[in-house]
């Protein structure tokens, strides 16, 4: 990290000396640290001493208590207190359990669980398809993971994975009100994990599995999407594809290209390498290379998995050879979905005239962005400090709000296209530009376009179960005990 940012913000209870010049030399001190200072209010005042929260952004733990120090030198100045900003909105974790039924009275007791309950419990329990209608099942998501490989942080387990789970849930909710849980397995076995996700399904949506490691990730998808009746989404794989074209459609129209004509190289091979591939071929791509940690995949070899053997021999028409560097050359674009510092700003040079440089490795990109500016035409990452952020926010929220509302069985190509065209399309063609070909995480409306385009494509693709996609009103009991209009 090359600046101050806001996941390493922290508030100092600071004890100053009364008058405008402590202030002053507070401020500086801050300041000549390299901290970003961003609020400085006073908590108490008396005549001869203030008590101050200093709030700023810091590049992380050292840089945090370097600026401890620097306020800890001053004359007259007494740190009294620390405290890690990031820290203390986890403080009993993000999530909360919110009744939406009121029990104020004995009549609603008895609307809401015994007797009345019983009457609704026959009603699912006659036709259990009304426990999407009935139960929380309308509308919650569970967010599964074995912790095996948390993006930045790799095998870190179950209980370490939860902030991270439990922030996914937070985004499900405020991006698109899906109410979203965590459910962290303690359990690595392939078959165990599927038998766990079939044995918690009736009590959910969907399903999004989140940070479980290749190749384990793309057996557990499938056997479960083959098994279950309700929509199973890997977000590292598919929500990285469809955020990836809708950039690579916007950047594709600034540089008057066509995906079909491009050559693209691909470095990562792994779960999200090979449904950015995938998708991109659904769009109409037809000249991709792949290149793993050895270079360009090469299809007589004999490959790890068969995830990785299919990305050699599915792709590469043109008989591409070599290493990354070799690969990129004469290029029109360039996706990292891979590891950082791979590529410097002769290789971006040595691309096609109005080369797409797609920088999507977190925290740090495989080129530095700046270097890659010098050359390529459009640049993008995987980070909020740079342009053109690649965020998944942009896609699994709404994605599963379509899937939601559709009551989709299942997930096809033509709902992960339709999704990427609807954040493309957020863009107006006035405001495309270079520095501009993708959506904010924050712009109004997104979430909105791709849920209405992710159920509009399950309804052609035939793997709704309503009629009617969009239908708004509840479910009406009609007269007849038990029988849902």
């Amino acid at each position: 990290m090359t600046q101050p940012s806001p996941g390493h913000s922290i508030t100092l209870r600071v004890s100053i000396p009364a008058g405008p010049a402590s202030a002053t030399d507070l401020v500086a001190a801050v300041a000549g640290t390299g901290a970003a200072l961003t609020a400085f209010d006073v908590v108490e005042a008396a005549q001869n001493e203030l008590l101050v929260d200093v709030t700023c952004d810091t590049l992380g733990a050292e840089h945090a208590a370097e600026v401890a120090s620097a306020l800890t030198a001053l004359e007259g100045v007494t740190v009294k207190k620390s405290s890690d900003r990031t820290f203390l909105v986890h403080l009993g974790g993000k999530l909360e359990s919110t009744p939406k039924a009121p029990i104020r009275t004995r009549d609603d007791l008895s609307r809401a669980y015994t007797p009345g309950v019983a009457r609704v419990c026959r009603a699912i329990a006659e036709d259990p398809a009304d426990a999407r209608r009935l139960t929380i099942k309308r509308n919650t998501v569970a967010v599964v993971t074995d912790g095996s490989a948390v993006l930045g942080l790799g095998d870190i387990g179950p209980e370490a994975s939860m902030p991270v789970m439990e922030g996914k849930a937070v985004l499900f909710k405020e991006f698109a009100g899906v109410d979203a849980w965590p459910v962290a397995l303690d359990a690595r076995d392939t078959e165990e994990i599927i038998s766990i996700c079939k044995a918690l399904a009736p009590a959910y949506g969907g399903i999004n599995l989140e940070d479980i490691s290749a190749p384990r990730c793309f057996e557990i998808e499938a056997r479960l999407r083959e098994e279950l009746d309700i929509p199973v989404f890997h977000d590292d794989q598919h929500g990285t594809a469809i955020v990836t074209l809708a950039a690579l459609t916007n950047a594709l129209t600034v540089v008057a290209k066509q995906i079909q004509d491009v050559r693209i190289v691909v470095s990562g091979a792994g779960a999200a390498g090979h449904a950015v591939v995938q998708l991109l071929q659904a769009a109409g791509a037809r000249h991709i290379v792949v290149c793993g940690r050895h270079g360009v995949l090469d299809p007589e070899a004999d490959h790890a998995d068969p995830h990785r053997a299919w990305l050699a021999t599915h792709t590469n028409p043109d008989g591409v050879t070599g290493t990354l560097k070799e690969a990129v050359v004469g290029a029109d674009v360039f996706i990292g979905v891979s590891a950082p510092n791979l590529l410097d700003g002769d290789d971006i040079a040595d691309m096609a005239d109005d080369a797409v440089v797609f920088a999507m490795s977190n925290p740090d990109p495989e080129v530095d962005p700046g270097v890659a500016g010098r050359t390529a035409a459009v640049v993008a990452t995987g980070r909020s400090d740079f342009p053109n952020q690649i965020n998944n926010v942009l896609a699994f929220p709404g994605f599963f709000r379509g899937l939601l509302d559709a009551e989709a069985c299942d997930i096809t190509d033509d709902m992960l296209v339709a999704a990427a065209e609807a954040i493309a399309g957020c863009i107006s063609a006035e405001a495309l530009n270079p520095h501009h070909i993708i959506p904010s995480v924050f712009e109004q409306g997104v979430s909105e376009h791709v849920a209405a385009a992710v159920a509009e494509a399950a309804r052609r693709d035939a793997v709704h179960r309503r009629g009617a996609a969009a239908e708004s009103a509840d479910p009406v009991p009609a007269l007849a005990e038990g029988v849902i209009a």
